[in-house]
């Protein structure tokens, strides 16, 4: 029990902070239904949990030994990231009041992929923050303390959906448009964060 708490709190640890992920979420809890900002946050959670494992048992370090694998993802990623970012800041009124009702399965699917799975900065951190957990504990340990941290994300996202959606209602579209706005905004700062990384590579 004592390993699965410590997965647990640094599972929560390495998701609670505001980033890509959490963005993404509280922006489909509150321009979508309360089912559908559910689902969004389960996408999430799965990509989130595949990224987790993936750093655990080593693919990050795949990654840092290959730079130009590195770049890639870099340079892919961030502009990706930017025109997610870009989308939201051109989103009008009227296309979020139709939102909640309006929304491509396939469009959740591919964003939450690339707010997890290209955003180089998590891959490492969680390589440096899980691998280095992983290179103490034994292979049973192991097993625990990754179910902890999953057992985090499930918690974290979709506390965080519910909490949102039930105050949802109270956010117009105008103030919605502002969240966007904002939202997009801090995107865009990460996407160009990614983008000048790449560039600092390639000098």
């Amino acid at each position: 029990m004592g390993v699965y708490f410590q997965g647990l709190t640094m599972g929560l640890a390495y998701v609670a902070p505001i980033g890509l992920q959490n963005l993404f979420v509280i922006n489909s809890a509150l321009t979508h239904t309360r089912r559908r900002a559910l689902l969004t946050a389960l996408i999430v959670i799965f990509f989130d949990v595949t990224l987790a494992l993936a750093c655990f048992f080593g693919v990050g370090a795949v990654m840092e030994r290959y730079a130009w694998l590195q770049m890639a993802i870099l340079l892919v990623g961030s502009l990706i990231v930017i025109y997610i970012g870009v989308g939201l800041l051109r989103a009008k009124v009227a296309e979020l009041e139709q939102s909640r009702a309006e929304s491509s399965i396939r469009k959740t699917i591919s964003s939450a992929c690339v707010v997890t799975w290209f955003n180089p900065q998590a891959i490492i951190d969680g390589t440096m923050m899980l691998g280095a957990f992983h290179a103490t504990l034994s292979g049973s340990e192991g097993i625990t303390f990754i179910t902890g941290v999953a057992s985090a994300s499930c918690l974290w996202f979709t506390g965080v959906t519910l909490l949102i959606s039930i105050f949802s209602n109270r956010f117009d579209a105008k103030i919605l448009r502002i969240i966007n706005v904002v939202c997009g905004a801090v995107i865009i700062f990460y996407g160009c964060k990614l983008l000048w990384s790449f560039v600092n590579m390639v000098m």
